[in-house]
C-alpha cells in the first residue's frame, strides 16, 4: 500500500520549504492534501473544504509566526488531518440522517479533481486525487466502517508513509495506540479483501455485464453475479433509487431488468473508469445520472454500488 503515496509526492512530513516559505512551495502541498483529505473522507466537496480551511489557518497567521515554522508542508499536513478528524466526527451523526445507503463520491477517469471548476475548465495538476488501489470503491467503502482514529492513522502511514510519531501529533494520541489503530483498520481491510482480478479481465466481466443488461439477459447476469452479489445504490433523497441494498445473484439480476425496462430510451451507457477501475456510466443527453462501481472477485461480480445523488456526479459532466 506504500506506493499508494501518490505519484512524484513529496513526504509533506519532512520536506522543507524554500526560504521565506514562498507561495510556490507551499502550493506544492495542495496535490498531496487534496490525496490525503478525499482518501480521508471520502468526498471531493469535503476534501477541497478542509484544504481550503488548511490554507486559511496559515495565511492568517503574522508573517513572524509563518517564518517560525521549519516545515510549512509539515504544519499544513498536521492541520488538515486534524481537520479531517473533526469532519469525520461529525460526519457519522450527519450520515444517519442521510436519505438510503451512502457511498463514497466516485472519481472520474484523469481529470480526477476539477476543484469546482466549471466543466470543460483546464485542471490543474495540483488539484487532482491520484488513482490507484487507496481509492478503489471497495477499499473505501471498508474505510467507511472505521473509527475516525483508525481511519486517520491508517491512511496516514499506511498509504501516506508518515510515522507513527508523526500520526500521534494528529490523532492526539500516543505513537503507540496510533500503531494499534493502524493494525486494527489493517485487519479490517484484510478481512474485507477478496483476491484482486487482473484489470483487464475485470474490464473484460464489466463489459458483459453491460452488454447482457442491455439486453435484458437474466440468465447471463446471473451468470456474471456472484450468488452472494450484493448491489448498493445512492441516491441522497435527491435521485430515485432503492433505499436498501438488495442481495443475492437473482436477486440484484431481476432489480437491474426492471431498471432497464423503466429506463428512458435517451440513456446511454458508457465504459468507464471509476476509482481506477472498470466501471459504467450512465448519461442522459450529456449529462451523468449514475456511476456504477463494481467490485469482481475471480470472474464473478460481488459487490456493485451504484451513485445516482446529483450533488456526486458534478466532475462527471464535462
Amino acid at each position: 500500500m506504500r506506493a499508494a503515496a501518490t505519484e512524484g509526492a513529496v513526504d509533506t512530513m519532512t520536506t522543507r520549504s524554500e526560504p521565506g516559505h514562498g507561495l510556490s512551495a507551499l502550493m506544492s502541498e495542495r496535490r498531496q492534501l487534496i490525496n490525503l483529505a478525499y482518501r480521508l473522507l471520502g468526498s471531493l466537496a469535503e476534501a477541497e473544504d478542509v484544504v481550503q480551511e488548511t490554507y486559511a489557518r496559515w495565511y492568517a497567521m503574522s508573517r513572524q509566526q509563518q517564518d517560525a515554522i521549519e516545515s510549512p508542508g509539515a504544519w499544513l499536513t498536521r492541520v488538515a488531518g486534524r481537520i479531517c478528524l473533526d469532519v469525520l466526527g461529525s460526519a457519522r451523526a450527519r450520515r444517519e440522517r442521510y436519505v438510503g445507503e451512502w457511498i463514497p463520491e466516485p472519481l472520474p477517469e484523469r481529470t480526477e479533481w476539477i476543484s469546482g471548476r466549471p466543466g470543460g475548465a483546464t485542471v490543474d495538476p495540483a488539484d487532482r486525487v491520484t488513482l490507484d488501489e487507496s481509492v478503489n470503491m471497495a477499499f473505501m467503502v471498508v474505510l467507511e466502517s472505521m473509527t475516525p482514529a483508525e481511519r486517520v492513522s491508517f491512511i496516514l502511514h499506511d498509504v501516506f508513509c508518515h510515522s507513527f510519531a508523526e500520526v500521534a501529533e494528529i490523532v492526539g494520541r500516543t505513537p503507540a495506540a496510533c500503531r494499534q489503530l493502524a493494525s486494527s483498520a489493517r485487519r479490517r481491510i484484510r478481512e474485507s479483501r477478496s483476491p484482486a482480478s487482473p484489470t483487464a479481465q475485470q474490464a473484460g466481466i464489466v463489459k458483459d455485464f453491460k452488454q447482457a443488461w442491455e439486453a435484458k439477459d437474466i440468465d447471463a447476469l446471473i451468470r456474471l453475479l456472484d450468488p452472494d452479489a450484493t448491489a448498493i445504490a445512492d441516491g441522497g433523497g435527491l435521485a430515485t433509487t432503492f433505499l436498501h441494498p438488495i442481495e443475492g445473484g437473482g436477486q440484484v439480476a431481476r432489480a437491474l431488468v426492471e431498471i432497464a425496462d423503466q429506463k428512458p430510451g435517451d440513456v446511454t451507457i458508457l465504459e468507464r473508469t471509476v476509482n481506477g477501475q472498470p466501471g459504467l456510466v450512465a448519461q442522459q443527453n450529456g449529462v451523468t445520472v449514475t456511476v456504477f462501481a463494481f467490485e469482481v472477485a475471480g470472474d464473478r461480480i460481488k459487490r456493485i454500488w451504484a451513485v445516482r445523488n446529483p450533488q456526486k456526479l458534478r466532475h462527471w459532466t464535462s
